[in-house]
């Protein structure tokens, strides 16, 4: 009994004393989302207690491919709330946050709603947020009226209405925002998706300034380049880091019929493409199952793709701590790969990584080093780095120089 009590006092201490790294990520939100089973089943399947099993099998699929949130696409309108309280509830359970990317139904007529107008439609989402602070936790992402233009008063590309379009956004946005900071939730809420056309038309820089710096897109492109060329122009016009609210593949009318090898392949090349942007800050995959994009076969089996969305969302992490030669940490460290670079503050770093690269730890006044890792059929890769100072190596260089000049004068 003594030699158990030791044991449990000595895992208790080393896990004071080790550091504890979260792991790193390309992307702050990494989502995928779920409408064709949260939304469009809503009212089909509200009193269907055992579909509650198919909503625990998608769940457990998304969260072991490392992502972080589910997307929900159920109605914010009470008729719905046992429906999206049973797809929140199993969310938890897997331990992913929430973004929620339904809607108010009679913003686009959805199950025969009556329409409703942009003031209405911010009073309801005030109402909705407020009745029901129990859905929300600190990490959701909230979007309010995704693809807006979709419904209300119309798409500005036809009405002309750019001024109340943004107006509308921007000031939602201020009264969703006090609604959770009432509630003391950490909610993100300024990812109000919208087509790309529509965005270039929209999100000038004062306002995607107005939206906290942030221009969510649904964008469906026919290449990899072309995704990655379009968020770089977003980003430029915008000022903005970009969320992609929506992206996927095939997409019939734009990249044909793939097979599963060419899915898996598409997808690759773009998270690729996408990570080496840098602007992008949050995703969502459109959609889990049920459409021409899906991850998963109708009986739940992983296609081909599932593997690349893993290999982006629960990268290799290379870890471990950054001292000196006395084993003091050293602080301030940059630490830059190939698609991250980041600022180690505390001695102890992880960074995400793909593939084989090298990486370079430096810092003023000490000597850079660099590593080779592969990130290839491994998990996580433990490699603690000893930084030298180079103080000595300056001191000596400036000797030199003065021995040098003085033997000139003697010459």
């Amino acid at each position: 009994m003594k030699t158990i009590y030791n044991l449990l006092l000595i895992i208790i201490f080393l896990t004071l004393i080790m550091p504890i790294n979260a792991r790193e990520r390309f992307f702050q939100v990494q989502s995928i989302d779920t409408m064709k089973y949260s939304r469009d089943l809503a009212r089909e399947k509200i009193k269907d207690s055992t579909f509650d099993q198919t909503i625990e099998i998608q769940i457990k699929n998304i969260a072991g491919t490392g992502a972080t949130h589910v997307s929900l696409g159920t109605p914010y309108e009470e008729e719905f709330m046992p429906y999206l309280k049973r797809w929140v509830v199993i969310a938890r359970k897997y331990k992913l946050n929430v973004w929620f990317r339904g809607n108010l139904a009679g913003w686009e007529n959805w199950f025969d709603y009556p329409k409703i107008n942009r003031n209405l439609h911010t009073l309801k989402i005030k109402e909705f947020i407020l009745n029901h602070p129990d859905l929300f936790d600190d990490g959701d992402v909230f979007s309010s009226c995704p693809e807006c233009e979709n419904g209300g008063p119309g798409d500005p590309r036809k009405t002309g209405d750019v001024d109340g379009f943004r107006n509308f956004i921007v000031n939602e946005y201020k009264t969703v925002k006090e609604a959770f900071k009432s509630l003391e939730k950490n909610v993100t809420a300024n990812y109000y998706s919208m087509n790309g056309d529509v965005a270039r038309l929209i999100m000038d820089k004062d306002t995607t300034a107005k939206l906290d710096g942030t221009v969510t897109v649904d964008h469906y492109v026919s290449t990899p380049e072309k995704l990655a060329k379009d968020i770089k122009n977003y980003a430029k016009e915008s000022g903005g880091k970009i969320v992609l609210g929506e992206f996927g593949a095939p997409i019939p009318d734009i990249h044909g019929d793939l097979n599963q090898e060419e899915q898996a392949g598409w997808i690759d090349s773009a998270l690729r493409k996408i990570v080496n942007t840098k602007e992008v800050i949050a995703i969502n995959y459109w959609t889990n199952n049920a459409s021409s994009t899906e991850l998963w076969n109708d009986n739940n089996s992983p296609r081909l793709a599932v593997s690349n969305i893993e290999k982006y969302y629960n990268p290799v992490n290379v870890m471990g701590t950054i001292k000196d030669e006395k084993g003091n940490s050293v602080k301030e460290v940059t630490v830059k790969g190939r698609e991250r670079t980041i600022v180690v503050t505390d001695g102890v770093y992880a960074i995400p990584v793909l593939d084989k690269e090298s990486l370079t730890f430096s810092k003023l006044g000490y000597v850079s080093v660099n590593i080779g890792v592969k990130a290839e059929n491994v998990k996580d890769i433990v490699k603690d780095i000893v930084l030298v100072k180079s103080y000595p190596r300056i001191f000596y260089s400036i000797y030199m120089k003065i021995l040098n000049f003085f033997l000139g004068l003697l010459r």
